[in-house]
């Protein structure tokens, strides 16, 4: 029998549910199907991993962090480059955290990844939007009744940094190991026969971590109709065409995609492929 892996990226309130701070447009459709998808394989899935993206209110990626020359906060989908900070149009509301911050944004501005966002206040420790989607956790609660643990990866506790990837931060921080490259998770995964990627947001912490994990992409299986994109920012196509790119390389790495809704284990692994519709779709993306 295969040793099917599945890992759920940030499958939280804040994200999932239509009340959420960060509600991604069509996740809570993406995570009933996911909880639909546990109860009808939980005998096959040898072992579930979740994400939990964790902050504080004071995170470069929050408002708080940041003010403009009159001491006003960015709005929620500001993009923040180094040559906004060199003129002066933002810097940090705490004068000495200065340095440090614009070291960091040139650090991210190098990766290439994407321009530092900031994002409202979301899954704040403690808080609602920090749970997990109710109708997940009842799946994923049932699936632990055959005594097996869930292995949780928290991530994004390190104020300094964005921490998209359930593998390693955007910009690691020397003197934090949980911002570093998690080999454990790696090691465990790499065990798998098949690895089902699931989760929040298709276009950021999903694509990120999958990136990171590219050196298993002939073992991945992007279950395209539980996963959704942030929409682009006003008058853009950053997002959309970022994923593009990054779904175009993974599937020439041997990455395959399927759908929760009729996920069938013989197909992926014949590699015999079905077209794709999801909520990915309306990124431009032909899935398969």
């Amino acid at each position: 029998m295969e040793n099917i892996h599945l890992l759920i990226v940030d499958p939280q309130n804040d994200f999932c549910d239509p009340r959420g701070n960060l509600y991604i447009p069509g996740a809570d459709d993406d995570m009933s199907r996911l909880a639909d998808f546990i109860h009808r394989w939980k005998d096959q899935i040898s072992q579930i991993y979740v994400t939990l993206d964790s902050h504080r209110r004071i995170d470069i990626a929050h408002p708080l962090w940041w003010c403009d020359q009159d001491g006003k906060a960015p709005s929620p989908f500001t993009l923040i480059s180094p040559e906004d900070i060199k003129i002066g149009c933002w810097k940090t509301t705490v004068p000495s955290f200065q340095e440090r911050t614009t070291a960091y944004i040139n650090a991210l501005h190098a990766k290439g990844r994407y321009p530092h966002t900031i994002w409202p206040e979301h899954c704040l420790l403690g808080s609602w939007g920090h749970n997990i989607f109710p109708e997940l956790l009842k799946a994923i609660q049932a699936w632990e009744e055959r005594c097996t643990f869930v292995n949780y990866v928290i991530k994004g506790m390190n104020p300094w940094t964005e921490h998209f990837s359930a593998v390693r931060a955007e910009v690691p921080d020397p003197e934090d190991s949980s911002t570093a490259t998690n080999n454990e998770l790696i090691q465990s995964l790499s065990k798998a026969d098949s690895i089902l990627v699931a989760g929040e947001a298709a276009t950021h912490c999903v694509m990120s971590t999958v990136e990171d994990l590219s050196d298993y992409a002939g073992k991945i299986v992007w279950l395209c109709d539980a996963t959704s994109p942030v929409p682009n920012p006003p008058n853009t196509t950053l997002f959309s065409d970022r994923l593009n790119n990054s779904l175009d390389k993974l599937k020439m790495l041997g990455m395959q995609v399927d759908k929760a809704v009729n996920f069938n284990q013989d197909r992926i692994f014949n590699q015999k492929k079905q077209p794709c519709q999801s909520n990915l779709d309306q990124t431009r993306i032909t899935l398969i």
